[in-house]
């Protein structure tokens, strides 16, 4: 038997009219409160040897608000806590507060980094693991899956022309989008007392019921998810019951309806009724998880308990050529987002105009062309960075670059754009002349890699949003590695750890649609994602003491006197 312990706190966030993360958008602003926002969090084990999962329903985590939990659980919880064994991840709600990353990009339209906020989330995230791990006492962990009955209207793939492009899918039509995704649920189930007190859900599904157009915070289908089956818990006899609805490959799946009429559809469903679907979408996923519990016995999730973390920067990794299609130089190379990122997705959340779009894929054309036609005249850096670059970018129309701070080629500060065109835009234009981003990232480069193991269950914990068959292929190559150290199944866990934007298959990459245009390291991130998280497996397969892998790298610190530039902004009105 294991021992196990779950707790929960309110992220007691104010919504005093600063930007909700998700959407991007500078309108869309908090001014109400239609559900509490939770941490919840699982802790599994005893003594120095416990593993601690926390998902809230926040879009993203920021390695400022995993270093925060991380520096507040050493002081609360002394020489027992191992970073190595903390897992903190996210619901992903388009509801929830901004401005909680110290690189700047995804602040802009918060605006800026807003220190109450953080507090708010650190505080949160750190009382829920505290309360999990007080609670630790002998509990019996089981693992349950099962798929949705495809009548259940739950999911639907939304990048279709993207997923249909992989040679190891089962092609779809458009009316079978809801099929052209994993529809399998995996739930951790904790029994104590004879009944099950707590549980892991993991399925993946965007939480963007609610759309851009509102502006309260709430918690969305994951949030409604919890909600309703620790209601159903507490009402079975549990005494203080946890649920948690985690992610896992929900970067091209959407709660809502694609396919013929989807647009039409979805304009139907607004106000009001968004937070009454996103309540149905979480109460089916709600449902499904405790029905399985219910009609199944489960695996015991006996045996050892384990964890590995390793920071890799992505902007340099050369691919395994397996993973790359055969090609022994596939490199991945600085960020860069595509037109499509900035277009948006048509049923979950449109971005610029599509004219606009057209002319921005011309600019780029055009200046990637004379870029490569001169490289010779350039200085070896620069030649070697425009190689690297759109070698790894491929078919991108590249609008962004994040690394060199450039938009279509002109440096951020002096972008022909004018203010009144976009306030993030304007933002942007202003951080940059003041001296707010001159030495920050814009996106994380530097990005956690880890692996926790429960007996024979592993589960894979990245960063961002990765598609279905994405976080398939990385799945499978991790169990390859681990299937001789005993382990039988391995899950995946998206939105962990720190937030950089989406993995696409290489396939998928080259339709760019909304996720290729923002997988922002190039046609071969997840080629680069396959290689170190095989190599960080192996290392797992070994004794502890006999494991190599890089235990030191983390991202460098944002200047603090930059940071000060684009904290704690006035609220726009």
């Amino acid at each position: 038997m294991q021992h196990a312990g779950w707790g929960r706190a309110e992220i007691r966030v104010e919504p005093r009219g600063y930007a909700m993360f998700g959407y991007g958008l500078w309108r869309h602003r908090a001014r109400g409160r239609q559900t509490p926002l939770y941490a919840r969090a699982l802790c599994v084990g005893d003594g120095a040897r416990r593993l601690v999962l926390c998902c809230a329903d926040l879009g993203s985590i920021s390695h400022a608000v995993r270093s925060g939990v991380r520096d507040a659980l050493r002081q609360r919880l002394g020489a027992d806590f191992d970073e190595d064994r903390l897992v903190v991840a996210c619901t992903h709600t388009h509801s929830g507060p901004g401005g909680c990353s110290h690189e700047a990009l995804y602040n802009v339209a918060t605006p800026g980094f807003v220190t109450p906020d953080y507090d708010a989330v650190v505080q949160a995230i750190t009382d829920a693991v505290v309360a999990a791990w007080q609670r630790v006492a002998p509990a019996e962990l089981r693992l349950y899956r099962a798929a949705f009955d495809p009548r259940v209207p739950v999911a639907w793939n939304r990048s279709l022309r993207a997923y249909n492009r992989n040679p190891d899918v089962v092609r779809r039509g458009e009316l079978e989008r809801h099929l052209a995704l994993d529809r399998a649920m995996t739930v951790i189930a904790c029994h104590r007392d004879g009944r099950v007190q707590a549980l892991l859900s993991l399925f993946g599904v965007h939480a963007t019921c609610v759309g851009n157009a509102l502006d309260r915070f709430d918690g969305d289908n994951k949030g409604y998810a919890a909600a309703h089956a620790e209601q159903a818990l507490r009402a079975a006899g549990a005494a203080d019951p946890v649920a948690i609805f985690a992610q896992a490959t929900a970067g091209d799946v959407s709660p809502y309806y694609h396919g013929p009429g989807d647009r039409r559809r979805r304009q139907r469903i607004r106000g009001a009724a968004e937070y009454a679907y996103a309540e149905r979408n979480g109460r089916a996923q709600s449902e499904r998880a405790l029905s399985m519990l219910a009609e199944q016995a489960g695996m015991p999730l006996e045996g050892p308990l384990d964890a590995i973390l390793s920071y890799v920067d992505f902007t340099a990794v050369t691919a395994e050529p397996r993973f790359a299609n055969g090609q022994p130089d596939a490199q991945t190379s600085e960020p860069c987002h595509g037109v499509s990122f900035f277009e948006g997705t048509p049923v979950d959340g449109r971005g610029m105009h599509p004219l606009l779009g057209v002319l921005a894929r011309v600019i780029a054309a055009t200046l990637k062309r004379r870029r490569l036609a001169r490289l010779e005249q350039l200085p070896a850096a620069d030649r070697d960075y425009y190689r690297r670059l759109y070698a790894a970018q491929g078919v991108k129309a590249i609008v962004l670059e994040a690394g060199r701070k450039e938009i279509l080629g002109r440096p951020l500060a002096r972008l022909a754009m004018p203010d009144v065109t976009d306030p993030s835009i304007a933002e942007l234009k202003r951080q940059a002349r003041i001296g707010a981003i001159a030495a920050s990232p814009l996106v994380p480069t530097v990005l956690p890699l880890q692996i926790l193991r429960l007996g024979p269950l592993a589960i894979v914990c990245c960063p961002g949003e990765f598609t279905t068959t994405a976080g398939a292929r990385l799945t499978g190559t991790v169990a390859e590695e681990l299937r001789s150290a005993g382990v039988a199944e391995v899950l995946f866990c998206s939105y962990a750890n720190d937030y950089m934007g989406y993995v696409t298959t290489y396939e998928e990459y080259q339709a760019q649609c909304y996720e290729g245009g923002h997988t922002i390291f190039g046609q071969w991130t997840l080629a680069a994602f396959q290689t170190r998280l095989m190599a960080l497996a192996r290392e797992l397969t070994k004794p502890e003491d006999a494991r190599r892998h890089d235990r030191a790298t983390r991202p460098p610190p944002v200047p603090p006197e930059e940071l000060a530039k684009r904290r704690d902004l006035p609220v726009p009105r």
